[in-house]
């Protein structure tokens, strides 16, 4: 697990400098798993019709719901890898 925690922590750094910006569903992949590796289980209210990004957001979030927190992790090491 500690091994996990470090690569996903790298991931994490790593992911802030990538070469180019990854398309809007790439990014909202990368928020997703960050969100289910790091809090769990989306549990706030879905966003409004005006929030459009917030929507996006939740539902990318909400649709990992019942994923472990190793798993998300282990997935966003493995998305932030192919994306370098």
């Amino acid at each position: 697990m500690a091994d996990l925690k470090a690569a996903f922590e790298s991931a994490v750094a790593n992911s802030k400098n990538l070469s180019e910006r990854p398309d809007n569903a790439t990014l909202l992949k990368i928020y997703a798993l960050y969100k289910q590796a790091t809090v769990g289980d989306v549990t706030e209210k879905k966003p409004g019709f005006g929030d459009m990004v917030g929507r996006a957001k939740w539902d990318a979030w909400n649709g990992l719901k019942g994923t472990s927190s190793e798993q998300a992790m282990q997935q966003y090491v493995d998305l932030i890898a192919s994306l370098s």
